[in-house]
Parts: structure tokens; C-alpha cells; sequence
């Protein structure tokens, strides 16, 4: 772990080209004019995840963040807490996709000695469903927890603005 890292927490998980990462984070809906391919601008509403220690830090980073896309005015039109606590990031830069996944952690109960499911959801990142699969069995694999993918689906997620933490003096 990298001490001079605040707040966003890098997983002793590394995996060939994924990460994992472990903070809070926000879903971010922002809606502003965009630059079409054509050339032509055009209004667009897109959600961004923001790892943000608070709801003023969340606007200010996408704020900030959004600064570099946008053509004119900027809105943010939706801000909440986001429903997963780490995320499977992956290194290569093809897979641009966004999947919700959710995990059925199982022990086993010591006091009854029976079968115990905890649900657990991930942001993990792939450019196919197979590939998001594949990439949360690679970081799974790695523990020792016996685990079953529930759900995984594609989000409308364009992109994850990481905060990393200024280096401590």
C-alpha cells in the first residue's frame, strides 16, 4: 500500500492488468453539451462515479473533472451514494465498459455450522460481459473466500474519477 495515498485504498490485489480499489463513492449525473464526432454539439446526460470523502468534495472533483469535456454550461442533475464499495479496475485500455456486479460471499456460520450468503456488489470494469466475468474471477480467485456471481450487468457508467490523496509532508 502506498503511504502517500489518503483516502483511496489500492488492494494488495493485483491481478496482470486489473486493480482493486476500495473507497466511497458516488454516481454522478451530469448533463452538459457535448462535441459529437460530426462535429456538431449536442446536449448529453452521462454517469460518473466519483470516489469523494464527501457531497461537496463529490461536486467539486466533477467539476473539476468535467471541466475538460464540456463546451459550455455544466449541470450536475443527480449526486448519491453508490451501492458498492470497491471497484475491479482494469489496466488495458480497450475494456471501457462499466458492469454492477453482485457476489454471494459464503462461509459457514461456527456457532450453527451452517451455509452463510453475504451480498456484496463491485463496479467492475471489461469490454464484454465475459471479460467483466473473467476479471472478477481473476481477483476472486486470489482469496480465499468461496463466492458465487449472482448478477452482472452493463451499467451507463462513462467513467470512474479517481481521487488520490495529496502526499503527506
Amino acid at each position: 500500500m502506498n503511504s502517500n495515498l489518503t483516502d483511496t485504498t489500492f488492494s494488495d490485489i493485483k491481478i496482470k492488468d486489473m486493480k482493486s480499489l476500495t473507497g466511497k463513492y458516488f454516481i454522478v449525473g451530469v448533463r452538459y453539451e457535448k462535441t459529437l464526432e460530426d462535429g456538431t454539439n449536442a446536449k448529453a446526460t452521462e454517469q460518473y462515479v466519483v470516489d469523494a470523502l464527501s457531497w461537496s468534495e463529490c461536486e467539486a472533483k466533477t467539476t473539476e473533472e468535467m471541466a475538460v469535456y464540456t463546451n459550455g454550461d455544466m449541470e450536475i442533475v443527480t449526486m448519491k451514494k453508490a451501492g458498492f464499495s470497491e471497484l475491479f479496475l482494469s489496466e488495458v485500455d480497450s475494456e471501457d465498459k462499466y458492469y454492477d456486479c453482485s457476489i454471494n460471499m459464503i462461509t459457514i456460520d461456527e456457532k450453527s455450522d451452517k451455509e452463510k450468503k453475504t451480498k456484496v456488489r463491485y463496479l467492475v470494469q471489461g469490454d464484454t460481459i465475459e471479460k467483466a466475468r473473467k476479471n472478477v474471477d481473476e481477483i476472486m480467485g486470489k482469496t480465499m473466500i468461496d463466492y458465487n456471481i449472482t448478477s452482472l450487468k452493463e451499467t451507463s457508467i462513462m467513467d470512474v474519477f479517481l481521487h488520490i490523496g495529496k502526499p503527506k509532508e
